[in-house]
């Protein structure tokens, strides 16, 4: 059985998460810079988590705590660019990294996690209800920064 270990981000990490995040999306402007990565190892409110399969980093998400009001001082956790390489699929990486997405939602008393998927993303949508996620209960709705409206300040 491949050995998984789930741990935090660091800098010297960057190159193999921009290689991941180019397998989720084919957009050139994809770029992930190490100090961006020291900055979210540092928030007290986010947490980029890396899965390595013997020792090589395969898959990463990101996790962001969202300020809410609804439940007194609860936040509420947002998953992002969950990517695990194609040929390291179905090893049980993307299932030990959700676990520690997770573990890190529920010691911060997050109210709940929430996260997106491509609509075309059936077999991640799959994976997303093995591992708990609730894909009919709400519908999500996105904005891109090109679609935002141009306004005069």
């Amino acid at each position: 059985m491949p050995q998984v270990m789930i741990r935090r981000a660091v800098a010297a990490d960057a190159a193999a998460i921009q290689a991941l995040y180019r397998e989720l999306v084919a957009n050139p402007a994809v770029c992930v810079l190490p100090e961006r990565i020291a900055e979210v190892a540092q928030s007290a409110n986010a947490a980029l988590f890396v899965a390595e399969l013997d020792g090589a980093v395969a898959a990463t998400a990101h996790v962001s705590l969202c300020l809410d009001v609804m439940f007194q001082n609860q936040p509420f956790a947002v998953v992002e660019n969950i990517i695990v390489m194609p040929r390291c699929r179905g090893l049980g990486v993307g299932a030990a990294l959700m676990r520690e997405v997770e573990h890190y939602a529920r010691s911060a008393q997050c109210s709940k996690i929430m996260l997106l998927s491509a609509a075309e993303r059936s077999e991640a949508h799959r994976f997303f209800e093995k591992v708990g996620f609730l894909g009919s209960a709400k519908k999500g709705f996105v904005k891109y920064r090109s679609q935002f409206d141009e306004q005069e300040p």
